[in-house]
């Protein structure tokens, strides 16, 4: 199977009841825990890091005219991650959201005002991080689900800011991870649609930790996208494979650690057809045994040592 190599991070969860047992302790990280903690993610095997987003609930995580700030204990957040990431030799994805309202992605999508807000955060962030090396590309949290097909609105709004993104600069690279992913027709009109996305990598979730998918039931959805994403062969096909499981209630209760043999079921059923898998995610739900900046539940350590075994073991290959 193939390993682990990106997760998605975030200064706080934007589902407060799905980040119970890390949001409060985020919240109050150092600098040097937000450094140990990319170092962490680091020493895993990761190369890619997703941020979900650098503004949330009407507050922002950088000092921009457009929003008021966030105060962080650890002081300026995104500076930490990059320059972490340039010491680790690390990619980061930024985000442009969420300048709307993340309950509601349908409506940010049509909005003007958010457009606008969110393509003049993407030049801040741009004008003030973009030196970093490790300043790699964005990922667009605004997602609709797959009905069979992509909305007509999604790939209008998908391709107008894959063009800003251009447009700051070309060499940077662009990300979404769609849910629905199960439902996708991989037909001839969800292939002239995924020649019509500008989108670089199309990491699609797995829906397994929402209890939409049984595992068994991957190699086959899977199969299906890596067959329709050859055919085309513009958006690479990636995997966002979901690393929890939840504590009662999906979407109204606390996020937990996969259990260890379903996550290495995910792993095994998506590899033969994914060319990279990211997780949702390392943040809360592994943790380094003994590491300085604990997060999450303490299930997250005996999920990280079943991956050092599974990797002591050889079952990784690329």
């Amino acid at each position: 199977m193939k390993p682990i190599t990106g997760s998605w991070l975030e200064f706080q969860h934007h589902n407060a009841a799905e980040g119970t047992y890390w949001n409060p302790v985020c919240f109050r990280f150092t600098e040097e825990q937000w450094r140990q903690k990319v170092r962490e993610m680091s020493a895993f095997g990761m190369d890619h890091v997703v941020l979900l987003a650098s503004a949330l609930d009407g507050k922002a995580y950088f000092d921009t005219s457009l929003l008021p700030r966030q105060e962080m204990a650890c002081g300026d957040f995104l500076e930490i991650l990059l320059s972490e990431m340039d010491a680790c030799g690390m990619r980061l994805f930024m985000s442009p959201g969420y300048f709307g309202d993340w309950h509601f992605p349908d409506q940010n999508m049509r909005s003007a005002k958010v457009r606008r807000r969110e393509f003049a955060a993407m030049e801040e962030l741009a004008a003030r991080y973009g030196a970093h090396p490790s300043f790699y590309g964005w990922y667009f949290p605004d997602e609709t689900g797959i009905a069979g097909h992509f909305e007509e609105e999604f790939i209008d709004y998908l391709n107008a800011y894959c063009r800003q993104v251009k447009a700051l600069n070309p060499a940077y690279k662009t990300l979404i991870a769609p849910y629905g992913t199960r439902s996708a027709a991989c037909d001839g009109r969800y292939a002239a649609q995924l020649e019509r996305l500008e989108v670089d990598y199309i990491a699609y979730q797995d829906e397994v930790g929402v209890r939409k998918t049984q595992v068994e039931e991957l190699p086959g959805i899977y199969e299906r996208l890596k067959a329709v994403h050859d055919q085309v062969g513009r958006s690479q096909l990636w995997a966002d494979v979901e690393a929890f499981q939840f504590e009662g209630e999906v979407y109204h209760s606390p996020l937990l650690p996969a259990p260890p043999q379903r996550l290495r079921q995910q792993l095994e059923a998506v590899s033969p057809y994914v060319e990279k898998i990211l997780i949702y995610q390392y943040q809360g739900l592994l943790n380094a045994p003994g590491t300085s900046a604990f997060c999450g539940h303490p299930d997250s350590e005996a999920l990280y040592r079943a991956w050092e075994a599974w990797r002591e073991e050889g079952a990784f290959k690329k």
